[in-house]
């Protein structure tokens, strides 16, 4: 059975831990995990694992380093802490994408991210990573610092439309920052559904009420859909 296996590495004096998996036999492509603002949790695992399974590597970056929360409110205020700057956010999710280059060497790279983890994707888009593609999971949509050239990355967002944390008008914002960038997107919106719909259980292990069995389904397909299209 394929497990997950502990990877250290840093953003200058921070050490980080990631998980990272290879597939059985030669990976098609390597895909960075942007967890949720609780940083890894069992509903990422299990998500890296299933695209193991796929044929993909997969590397889960790690947002905050030994000063990972443990509690809902000790998440919100280290969320609070890596976004409040920009630049800094997203020197420390380079470090994710050049560890995981260093792990796969010169196969096609791809990022996935859920919640906090899909700002992350979409951050790394607009800064012009090499990357294939882009799927973000009930994502924050807002940025202090849009895309001023042209996006090259296929781009994919999966948004709960009764999503509290991204007001249609954030949506409508974003959707005009990508036009301007001449980006390539894809916008699935689903009808009721809220924050956190492709997670069965939060982070302590209860049941999640906002998870949505059929936008968690229908998302998980798009992104393979997107991803096998950019790679054949």
């Amino acid at each position: 059975m394929t497990k997950l296996e502990t990877v250290d590495y840093a953003d200058g004096d921070t050490a980080l831990r990631g998980l990272f998996a290879n597939p059985r036999g030669t990976a098609r492509a390597a895909i960075t995990i942007y967890p949720t603002f609780m940083n890894t949790t069992p509903g990422v695992e299990e998500k890296a694992l299933r695209l193991v399974e796929e044929g993909y590597a997969v590397f889960i970056g790690d947002f905050y380093g030994p000063a990972a929360p443990s509690t809902f409110d000790e998440a919100f205020t280290a969320m609070e802490t890596l976004t409040s700057d920009p630049a800094a956010m997203r020197t420390r999710l380079r470090a994710s994408l050049d560890t995981m280059r260093k792990l796969t060497n010169a196969i096609p790279q791809l990022a996935i991210g859920y919640c906090l983890g899909g700002k992350a994707v979409l951050e790394m888009a607009r800064e012009g990573q090499d990357l294939v593609a882009v799927a973000s999971f009930h994502g924050l949509l807002d940025t202090p610092l849009p895309a001023s050239d042209k996006i090259k990355q296929r781009i994919l967002v999966c948004h709960g439309d009764a999503d509290a944390m991204v007001p249609r008008a954030q949506v409508l914002a974003f959707w005009e920052e990508m036009d301007a960038a001449d980006a390539d997107w894809h916008f699935h919106s689903y009808a009721g559904v809220d924050h956190g719909f492709t997670m069965p259980v939060r982070f302590d292990g209860a049941a999640n009420p906002a998870f949505d069995k059929s936008a968690e389904q229908q998302s998980w397909n798009a992104m393979l859909a997107l991803f096998n299209e950019c790679l054949d």
